[in-house]
Formats: structure tokens, C-alpha cells, sequence
């Protein structure tokens, strides 16, 4: 297979703003043909997104694939449930942590890797405070005054 020149990653920005990432896995999407003809076409979207265990397997829901435009009548539906490709010993070890109250999974990466797979950064987050949002807003304000300042 070609190697694919467009690196294509879509982020979820909100999820480093609304939660603490303690953990993060790589895993692999099950995505129907025209599906991933979408994705490389840059036309989703995991901001709404969250990930669940359901008998021993880990699912995604409410992630966004826009229907693909040459489809016709064989395209897919955009919000899914789309089963996520980890190993066994991954997922154990996953459900052990979410037992604790609190603790959630969260998409935080969608790319293509070298071969053109779509893969799937997921996170194991806790939630934020909003004494904690506050802070990392101030800190973003003091790195930006920081870059203009050697800017100059």
C-alpha cells in the first residue's frame, strides 16, 4: 500500500480543557468503506464523542462521520455506535480504572497512521474542577504574554 502524504488528525481540544488525562491508549476504529473514505477526506468530528465498555469491548458513541458524497445509497449512518480494536489485557486493565468514581474515557485524537488506518487516541480522564479550568486558562494567558514578549 502507497504511503498516504496528508497527515490527517483531528483533536478534541475541549477534552484537555474539561478534563486531566491520567492515561492515554492507541486503538484501531471498525469504520465501513465509506466511512473511512470520510475520515481521510477530514469530514469528522469527536468533540461530542465519548467511549463505554459494554461486554468486555470498547465502543465509541456520538462521534460525527459525515456521509460520504459519492456513496449513494450503500453510505453509512454519521453517529454510529463504531466498536474500538484494543487488546484484551488493554481493556481489563481500562475497566479496572473506571471503576473508580470519576474517572472516564475520552477521545482525545483521531489520525490516520503511515498505512492509512484510522486510529484512535482515547483517554483516561478525570474531570476538572473550575478552580482547575480557571488556572489553566491563566497559564495560557501568561505562555502567550511570555511568547510575545521574546517575540520581540
Amino acid at each position: 500500500m502507497a504511503k498516504i502524504q496528508n497527515k490527517i488528525s483531528i483533536k478534541n481540544k475541549k477534552a484537555y480543557f474539561d478534563y486531566e488525562i491520567m492515561d492515554k491508549y492507541v486503538c484501531g476504529i471498525k469504520l465501513l468503506g465509506t466511512e473511512i473514505k470520510s475520515v481521510r477526506e477530514s469530514k469528522a468530528s469527536i468533540k461530542e464523542a465519548y467511549c463505554f465498555i459494554n461486554n468486555s469491548e470498547v465502543f465509541i458513541k456520538n462521534m460525527h462521520i459525515a456521509e460520504y458524497t459519492n456513496g449513494g445509497f450503500t453510505n453509512h449512518e454519521p453517529y454510529r455506535e463504531r466498536k474500538l480494536l484494543l487488546n484484551k489485557r488493554e481493556i481489563l486493565k481500562i475497566e479496572k480504572k473506571l471503576k473508580d468514581n470519576g474517572i472516564t474515557l475520552v477521545p482525545l485524537l483521531l489520525f490516520l497512521n503511515d498505512n492509512g488506518l484510522a486510529k484512535l487516541e482515547i483517554g483516561i480522564a478525570k474531570g476538572k474542577k473550575l478552580f482547575d479550568k480557571r488556572e489553566s486558562l491563566k497559564q495560557k494567558d501568561v505562555k502567550k504574554d511570555i511568547d510575545r514578549l521574546l517575540k520581540k
